[in-house]
């Protein structure tokens, strides 16, 4: 059993990162990620910083931009637009949540589609099931480039994606099949759902439940990629029951040190990506 291990994948993109900003940085370039909170919601305050760490890593001015939680819609879409025009700013990032009165869809789709690094917008869904993706939301993208890092092929694979999100099991189901595997997207109506995974090729677990995965769904010799991030006993945990699924399965991605350590590594990429200034 291989264990699939996110920390060195991150690690590699992110020497090749720090070379890309190196050469804008000869430039006098120095890119900005412009992070956009609106109040001071814990979860979202905490990301931020964790992003500012990451930019900061390799090279990369990660600039954060905080309202107050009566700030206006209006008000909001201004400060984006204005974000937008500035042509140092290479990214931007809203936070989730944002508070009642602000419309999370309005001020998504505010961000020009060229800096939107977290692939959220309308423009950027519709070109990646086009498959002709702008960027492609990070989640997604960390499990890609896991299977990619590890040399792990989906063309004619069977893959099972347990979770529908707009955000990771949608935009996931998509890439998977750009790379021809037969994908089933299964979900809280699905029937039959343990002889459904356990006759994938790749299971994906995005459901957003504690060990929800267990050994007896797996087929002998499959390959395991773990998206969930959950709390137990004080633990932080997975959505797959590593201690079990680890003695079935072939290759498995540990939470924590999986995905999640490769997510934000693909967002920094994503605002290099379009840009083609390098040499």
């Amino acid at each position: 059993m291989q264990i699939l291990n996110g920390k060195e994948v991150a690690a590699f993109h992110r020497e090749k990162l720090q070379q890309q900003v190196a050469l804008l940085r000869d430039k006098n370039i120095i890119p900005e990620l412009a992070l956009v909170l609106v109040g001071e919601d814990p979860a979202a305050v905490m990301y931020a910083a964790s992003l500012q760490k990451a930019a900061q890593q390799i090279g990369i001015t990660g600039r954060l931009y905080q309202f107050p939680d009566m700030v206006t819609e209006t008000m909001l879409c201004t400060a984006i637009q204005r974000l937008n025009n500035n042509p140092i700013v290479y990214g931007i990032i809203v936070f989730m949540p944002l508070p009642e009165h602000i419309s999370a869809h309005r001020i998504t789709n505010a961000i020009k589609p060229e800096k939107d690094v977290d692939g959220l917008t309308e423009t950027s869904m519709a070109r990646l099931f086009m498959g002709k993706p702008l960027f492609v939301p990070c989640t997604p993208k960390a499990v890609m480039a896991m299977l990619a890092y590890y040399q792990i092929p989906l063309e004619g694979k069977e893959v099972a994606i347990i979770g529908r999100s707009n955000v990771v099991g949608k935009p996931l189901s998509q890439l998977c099949l750009q790379a021809h595997a037969t994908v089933t997207i299964c979900h809280s109506h699905t029937r039959n759902l343990e002889k459904i995974v356990r006759r994938a090729d790749v299971v994906i677990a995005a459901v957003g439940k504690a060990e929800f995965i267990t050994a007896d769904m797996i087929k002998p010799g499959s390959v395991v990629l773990d998206v969930g991030i959950n709390r137990k006993h004080n633990q932080v945990v997975g959505d797959v029951d590593f201690a079990s699924v680890s003695q079935v399965a072939g290759a498995i991605t540990p939470v924590p040190g999986g995905i999640g350590a490769v997510t934000t590594i693909m967002m920094l990429e994503n605002i290099l990506l379009f840009k083609g200034d390098l040499g």
